[in-house]
């Protein structure tokens, strides 16, 4: 039978050339030592002398600007020496005693030598999957360290031919990147990109809210689930279909249901009337594949496979085989071309069957990473893979699928940790099962404090097993539960602007949303001791609530360390003098979101937005007073890498503190991308102003005068709005000087107290020490002196040492 398709391709990619700058290399017989960058070299052994140029999973380009550096040669070993770090080698096969790499930059020398073999990484980087996870697991490596070195090791992955084919890599050799960066890690993440290649920018569409479940939907109970969702007020942008969208009763003498590409027509009669439908309420639609069990007689496209391929269909299964060039192509131009036609938009792989092909060397989780990415963006369009993580190299194609964890608080207390420590190795887009997917057990203030973690993690995607009392979604709950997971999902919606931005960094800086701590401050100890805390985008500080509330103070605390300077909790107001370790309480309606003086973030301004997450015509930008600041607004067309400035505009928005004066200036770039004219909103963290003080404040657009609309709003904030700007002009909204003030001390001292289950008679006492004219030591010593439970003095010692 010959081939009947004209529509048989495979998009294969442009390929980099790997072959590094001969001034950068240094050579001999069996070796060759390459100085990638002043802090990273890449070590090869060779017995042969044939050494490996082609690019490979992780190494994409080797031929980066030359850094200076000097190489000694000696009788017995040659060294290598750049700013930033000195090799010696024995020019011998790699040993412990022959291959050593000493790195400079204020490291303690009793640590910071590396010997070929020892262990090269302490802080972790992430793992391939959270399947069936209850708590920690082990993390692979990453390139950041508390040693100032770590080592990756590129020996066995895959490599890619001219024509953006792939080959296993020949074993016997070894190839190694050293990274010597010290506690510089800001600057190893950016060589790991250099040579990795850049993470690539996400639809601003991926930013907003996911629904996911595993469940046996059928057309109309889908559809009432959206209806559901927007009758709640609760934006949803992106809709995922797990199997069941497809035939999963199959005669068991052709394998399991796991695998399939046929619409189940019982469940979906209409699938593009169905898509359609969803695209008109501005979602965007993902179907789950798990491709392992390859084409199967009953399917649809079996025919059409066969033809594609030159054979019979006789009944007998194609196979899933990531090796065969020809399988790989139908699998894309016929299984997944008709599907996409009837209006999906990107694929869910649900890949489960391990690291190995009919291929030694060639990983199919790799493969369907890489040409799924690819093949979502054939037309020009922003690709989006979602799958799980193969590997360095891996962050070229988001979003991760981490996986099918157990609902319980061990899992959700690691998930910060998890989340945040892959950015030492550059994957910087995980999505979790919020709410965990299986087993556990039922607790509303689990799910609501898992939702709140999603809020403020790479990608939030409510999701669950197909078990009736595991669903997510916010009216499954109770009405205080209900009620905050409510809000936090809006939260999500109106954090986009700000959360778009940081992905267009992501990509240009290699600086991923979510970091831990100590990748802005490596010098201090108490940053690589906060596992439930992080860094989220450029201004945010978050520290995670994964435990339940305490007994007798009813809220949930977490040990966080404030790096040095003033913090400002945006959500509660509270302020906090840093460089401490202090223990932070919250009840179930908030968490600690911080963030130092001169921050400003833009949120979307309205208080519901839409599914479709686009450029708002409507921006709130939160301040927090007492220096200066400011915050570069990224919007796009929805096209391009995010390189070309036909596609971006730019709006920079700053903020003088001595002047107490907001200036919006005029968009620059694509401004065709972005509303005409904005109403912007300025809202100042700080409870020094109340409606009346927000009287004295003047807005002028290019210098003439316009109207202000003062609004105070329930949580203690004056919102100051400017409506109808043009974006192509300056607005500047400016008062006096503005004080930045916490809660009142004795107002939340009686928060606490009220709220805690204890004794009437001695919260009584307590509030008449605790607010008492006396230095704040000897309140203190009083309290101490009461003898009240542990977590209650915490609580209240928490609000006596912030500021009021």
């Amino acid at each position: 039978m010959t081939r009947t398709t004209e529509s048989l391709h495979l998009t294969t990619g442009v390929v980099p050339d790997g072959t590094p700058d001969p001034r950068a290399v240094v050579q001999g017989d069996g070796w060759r030592i390459t100085v990638l960058t002043d802090g990273l070299l890449r070590l090869e052994h060779a017995a042969d002398g044939r050494f490996e140029d082609r690019p490979s999973t992780f190494a994409r380009h080797r031929a980066l600007p030359v850094p200076e550096f000097r190489v000694i040669e000696r009788e017995d070993v040659v060294e290598v020496v750049t700013a930033r770090l000195r090799l010696t080698y024995d020019r011998r096969p790699f040993s412990t005693a022959g291959l050593s790499v000493a790195v400079g930059g204020g490291v303690s020398a009793y640590h910071s030598v590396w010997r070929y073999g020892e262990p090269a990484d302490g802080l972790g980087g992430t793992a391939r999957t959270l399947d069936k996870a209850d708590g920690a697991v082990p993390l692979e490596g990453g390139v950041v360290s508390r040693q100032g070195y770590a080592v990756l090791d590129d020996s066995r992955s895959m490599v890619f031919g001219p024509d953006g084919w792939v080959a296993p890599r020949d074993g016997s050799r070894q190839d190694l990147y050293v990274f010597g960066y010290g506690h510089d890690h800001a600057d190893a993440l950016r060589a790991f990109h250099a040579v990795s290649g850049p993470t690539p920018l996400l639809p601003r569409w991926a930013l907003g809210n996911w629904w996911s479940r595993f469940h046996r939907y059928t057309a109309e109970g889908y559809q009432a689930v959206v209806e559901r969702f927007a009758a709640e007020q609760v934006p949803v942008s992106v809709s995922v279909l797990d199997m069941d969208w497809h035939v999963t009763d199959v005669d068991p003498a052709l394998g399991s249901g796991w695998t399939g590409y046929s619409w189940n027509r019982d469940l979906f009669p209409d699938p593009p009337a169905l898509l359609s439908w969803l695209h008109d309420r501005g979602l965007r639609v993902t179907l789950n594949v798990h491709p392992a069990d390859g084409v199967r007689a009953h399917e649809d496209a079996y025919a059409a496979v066969c033809a594609a391929l030159g054979r019979e269909p006789d009944g007998d299964p194609v196979a899933f085989d990531v090796t065969d060039r020809e399988f790989l192509a139908a699998y894309f131009s016929v299984l997944h071309r008709g599907l996409e036609a009837d209006g999906v938009d990107f694929w869910w792989v649900d890949w489960q069957s391990g690291p190995h092909s009919r291929v030694p060397g060639i990983d199919p989780l790799w493969m369907l990473n890489h040409f799924h990415h690819l093949d979502n963006g054939r037309d020009g369009r922003r690709a989006l893979t979602f799958s799980r993580y193969a590997g360095p190299g891996s962050h070229r194609y988001p979003v991760g699928f981490s996986g099918d964890t157990v609902i319980s608080w061990d899992s959700l207390d690691f998930q910060p940790h998890f989340t945040a420590t892959a950015a030492n190795i550059g994957y910087g887009w995980w999505s979790h099962d919020i709410g965990g997917h299986m087993h556990g057990y039922r607790d509303e203030e689990l799910a609501t404090r898992w939702v709140q973690l999603g809020v403020f993690s790479p990608v939030l995607r409510l999701h669950s097993s197909d078990n009736p009392f595991t669903s997510k979604e916010p009216w499954a709950f109770g009405p205080h539960a209900r009620a905050v997971q409510t809000e936090f999902l809006r939260l999500r919606h109106r954090l986009v602007p700000y959360l778009h931005t940081m992905n267009h960094r992501a990509a240009a800086e290699a600086t991923a949303l979510v970091r831990p701590l100590y990748h802005r401050w490596s010098g201090h100890d108490e940053a690589y001791d906060a596992p439930r805390q992080f860094l989220f985008g450029s201004e945010l500080l978050v520290a995670a609530l994964t435990t339940p509330v305490d007994a007798v103070t009813r809220a949930s605390a977490v040990r966080a360390w404030l790096p040095p300077g003033t913090w400002v909790d945006v959500l509660s107001g509270a302020v906090y003098d840093g460089d401490r370790l202090l223990d932070l309480h919250r009840g179930l309606d908030t968490l600690p979101v911080l963030a130092q003086p001169g921050a400003v973030v833009p949120l979307d301004g309205a208080a519901v937005p839409g599914n479709d997450p686009v450029n708002p015509r409507h921006l709130e930008v939160l301040v927090v007073p007492g220096a200066d600041g400011a915050f570069t607004l990224v919007e796009d067309d929805g096209t391009g890498d995010g390189t070309d400035p036909a596609t971006v505009a730019r709006t920079r928005i700053g903020w003088d503190d001595a002047s107490g004066a907001l200036a919006v200036e005029p968009v620059a770039g694509a401004a065709t991308c972005v509303p005409a004219v904005r109403d912007w909103t300025l809202t100042l963290v700080t409870r020094a102003l109340d409606a009346a003080d927000g009287g004295r404040f003047r807005a002028t657009v290019d210098g003439a005068p316009v109207p202000v609309e003062v609004r105070a709003g329930d949580d203690g904030r004056v919102r100051l709005t400017v409506a109808d700007v043009p974006s192509g002009s300056r607005l500047r909204v400016a008062g006096s000087p503005v004080a930045l003030t916490g809660p009142d001390v004795a107002d939340e001292v009686l928060r606490v107290l009220t709220a805690a289950w204890t004794d009437h008679d001695r919260s009584t006492q307590a509030l008449r020490l605790a607010t008492a004219d006396r230095p704040l030591h000897v309140r203190l010593a009083h309290l101490e002196a009461l003898g009240m439970p542990d977590s209650l003095m915490s609580a209240l010692r928490e609000v006596l040492l912030a500021r009021g």
